[in-house]
């Protein structure tokens, strides 16, 4: 391998779209890129709807790819693999001719809660958990029944569905294809038949057809068309070689492989991801489990995803909404956040004003702001508040994580996002009594690693990650874990209040 080979990975989110260039030899990111701007508007025209337009994706996606090549000088025909992270459980419909049928349903979108709901109970919770390992519940093999019951005429002219970095795949390539894990997050996969769950798809009358073909996460899934590469700023010909959904390609981005460490992320949503090699279940699917990225039949591993909706948009929300003139920085909300002690005087925030919450078995109960005293508080307590109230519902999700025996001693996470926060690192490092492992990578960077794994570039997987570089850590303290016990019990009484 000579150093003027690079790696390309895109990070498609809700809110925007990533891409880093990887040094292929080094390891390290020699440049990154983020478009748009702002961020991507979703579309909600009624409660609990959440849709994007998968050619703005595609369009923000050229823009990162072109501005990351201009940003680090490096020529379009040195770069020699591409990888894809995307956000999870969105639904996309093409017809025959490629083209997009209606906005994406996306990750937050909870139309289809009770279609999920009464599937679950028609074919048997127990037979479900023990094929499906989750209840159909919100996901995408759902969201595509709510299309056939509410667009019949839509839904006659779909070719293939997809998820979001399938059709991302799809535009680079011109072929149509998708993963196993890919499979497992949209509820589509039966793990104890090892094949398309054909068991709902039945019961929803949804035709196999319509499901694209798997294929492991880490290969060659086509090769740029002569449009794309020149949309991307490209040669033609490179080819797709990684593509997993956000979750399990952060925890690979981190290294996470195996049960003794843990993955999270807290941007607009709030992860914490632990890793099995037995197929586990949690009997309510209030956590769920999905194939990961470095799954075989010969060394099973599967995800185990807690996802709590609202955390940095609860964060974001309180900033552009209740605090009075100029817009402050986000170091300056964790300034004002510090100000105030452990349990912020009383306040309890419960974060779930973003669709309905899988941990509260697909409830949406809104955001609950209780203990507030005109007289007695601030901003900072407020800010505290929904800090802590992001980490109590991640450390809730974390004990149902550990009664399924999901038990990392580690988690990592990158320096990104609320991790940022020292106020919220040491929150969570002693809420959920782990060791805090900090790195500087994000979705992006994992998904060039992942391309060069996929296109044979490395070794072996410890070859991949020789550039990741650690940036800290943070150690639970025995005084404050019990301050935060304290501050949580009373937090989870608010939550009883509105779940009993």
């Amino acid at each position: 391998m000579n150093q003027s080979e690079y790696l390309l990975g895109f990070d498609l989110g809700s809110s925007s779209v990533k891409a880093t260039l990887l040094d292929a030899d080094t390891g390290k990111a020699v440049a990154s890129a983020q478009a748009p701007a702002q961020e991507m508007r979703i579309v909600s025209e009624k409660d609990d709807w959440a849709e994007q337009d998968p050619e703005m994706w595609w369009s923000y996606l050229c823009e990162a790819s072109k501005r990351v090549l201009q940003t680090s000088g490096v020529k379009p025909e040195a770069v020699q693999a591409i990888g894809i992270g995307y956000q999870m459980h969105g639904l996309v419909l093409v017809d025959k001719s490629q083209r997009v049928l209606r906005p994406s349903i996306i990750w937050c979108d909870s139309r289809a809660s009770d279609i999920g709901k009464q599937a679950f109970e028609a074919l048997g919770e127990k037979r479900c958990l023990e094929q499906l390992l989750n209840s159909p519940g919100n996901f995408t093999a759902s969201k595509l029944k709510w299309v056939q019951e509410n667009e019949p005429e839509l839904y006659s002219n779909i070719y293939k569905m997809m998820l979001p970095g399938d059709y991302i795949s799809m535009k680079m390539t011109g072929t149509i294809s998708t993963t196993y894990t890919g499979l497992s997050e949209g509820i589509l996969w039966n793990y104890k038949q090892n094949q398309p769950a054909r068991m709902l798809l039945g019961y929803y009358g949804i035709d196999e057809e319509l499901i694209p073909e798997p294929k492991s996460s880490f290969c060659e899934h086509g090769r740029l068309t002569a449009g794309a590469a020149q949309a991307l700023g490209l040669q033609k010909g490179v080819p797709v070689t990684f593509k997993a959904g956000d979750q399990p390609n952060n925890a690979f981005s981190l290294n996470v492989l195996g049960a003794d460490t843990g993955a999270a992320t807290a941007g607009t949503s709030g992860v914490i991801y632990g890793v099995s090699d037995k197929p586990v279940y949690d009997p309510k699917s209030r956590v769920n489990t999905f194939i990961h990225v470095n799954h075989t039949e010969q060394t099973p591993s599967y995800g185990v995803l807690l996802c709590i909706n609202g955390t940095g948009i609860l964060y974001r929300w309180i900033r552009e909404n209740l605090i009075p003139g100029e817009t402050p920085s986000y170091d300056k909300l964790n300034h004002l956040a510090q100000s105030t002690p452990i349990g912020a005087d009383g306040i309890q925030i419960l974060p779930f004003g973003n669709g309905s919450e899988r941990i509260l078995e697909n409830r949406n109960p809104g955001a609950r702001f209780f203990g507030i005293h005109f007289n007695r508080h601030d901003t900072g307590n407020i800010l505290r508040a929904a800090l802590e109230g992001i980490v109590f519902s991640m450390k809730y999700g974390f004990s149902i994580m550990k009664g399924m025996n999901i038990t990392p001693g580690t988690i990592r996470a990158g320096h990104a996002n609320l991790f940022l926060s020292p106020l919220f690192r040491e929150a969570f490092a002693n809420s959920t009594e782990s060791l805090l492992e900090l790195y500087e990578t994000d979705g992006s960077e994992g998904a060039a690693r992942g391309a060069g794994v996929g296109a044979g570039l490395y070794s072996d997987e410890k070859e991949a990650f020789a550039g990741l570089k650690k940036m800290g850590t943070e150690e639970p303290e025995p005084e404050k874990i019990e301050l935060y016990d304290a501050a949580y019990r009373k937090w989870k009484e608010k939550l009883n209040e509105i779940t009993l």
